[in-house]
C-alpha cells in the first residue's frame, strides 16, 4: 500500500476554524502551534462545541477563525481582525459569548483533547460520502492530517504501529470517539448529514484515530509515509 500526506490543517486557536498548510513542523508536543490558544472562561474552561470537565459549550467560537503569521496569530471574524493579546478581541468575544473570556496560550494541561496528532485516511472520508451520503469534509471532524489511503477504517488496524514521514515517527495509539461538534457547521464546512448518528450506529462513535511523537522534523503534503 503507497500512502502519502494528502493534506496538512493546523487549528492556532482551538475549536475555531483552522489553516490549511503545505508544509508544517512537528515537535513532542504535536503539530507546532496546534491548538495553542485556547478561549478560556473564569472557570478556567475552554469553549468548545461540548459540556464536560475541561470544557464549555459556546458554540459561538466556531463563528471565527485562526491563522498564523510568523510567531503571531490573527483570530477573523464577524468582518474584523484581531491579533492574540489585543484586549479588543477579548472584548469581542466576551460579548458574543454573553461571559468574560480571555483568549490563553497553552500552560501546563494541554488543550488538545487526547492526542498529540489526529489523522484520518482519505478511503474512510470517500467512503462515508458513498455509503452515507454526507459531507464527509475532514474539517467536520478537524484532524490534522488526511492520509491518501486505498482501504476505508484501514488507519484503525494500525494502533500500535508507527508511521515514518521522513524524519518524523508517528506512533499510532487510538480511535477517536467523537462528539456533538462534527454535526456544526464549523471551519467553511458545512454539516450535511447526520454524521454523528451514523457513526453511532455503525462504528462506536468512533473516526479517524491519535498519534503521538516519536521524532520531530518537518512534514509537507505530498510526503510519502511509511508503515513500520
Amino acid at each position: 500500500m503507497e500512502l502519502s500526506i494528502r493534506s496538512i490543517r493546523r487549528y492556532p486557536v482551538k475549536s475555531m476554524g483552522g489553516e490549511s498548510l503545505s508544509t508544517v513542523e512537528v515537535d513532542p508536543r504535536g503539530l507546532a502551534g496546534d491548538r495553542w490558544y485556547a478561549v478560556t472562561d473564569q472557570d478556567g474552561k475552554l469553549a468548545s462545541g461540548k459540556n464536560g470537565t475541561r470544557f464549555r459549550r459556546h458554540d459561538a467560537v466556531f463563528g471565527y477563525s485562526a491563522s498564523t503569521y510568523g510567531t503571531s496569530v490573527q483570530i477573523t471574524g464577524a468582518g474584523c481582525t484581531w491579533a492574540v493579546g489585543e484586549p479588543e478581541l477579548n472584548d469581542e468575544l466576551s460579548g458574543v459569548f454573553g461571559v468574560p473570556v480571555t483568549v490563553r496560550a497553552e500552560s501546563a494541561v494541554p488543550h488538545y483533547d487526547g492526542g498529540a496528532v489526529s489523522l484520518i485516511g482519505s478511503a474512510t472520508l470517500d467512503w462515508m460520502v458513498e455509503r452515507w451520503g454526507v459531507n464527509a469534509d475532514p474539517r467536520r471532524l478537524r484532524v490534522n492530517l488526511v492520509l491518501a489511503t486505498e482501504e476505508p477504517f484501514v488507519e484503525e488496524t494500525w494502533a500500535g504501529c508507527e508511521l515514518a514521514v521522513g524524519e518524523v515517527r508517528l506512533e499510532v495509539e487510538r480511535r477517536i470517539p467523537r462528539c456533538r461538534m462534527i454535526d456544526i457547521n464549523q471551519d467553511g464546512a458545512e454539516a450535511e448529514g447526520a454524521l454523528l448518528k451514523l457513526l453511532g450506529e455503525h462504528r462506536e462513535l468512533c473516526a479517524a484515530v491519535y498519534a503521538g511523537v516519536v521524532a520531530p522534523g518537518s512534514i509537507s503534503s505530498g510526503d510519502p509515509v511509511v508503515l513500520c
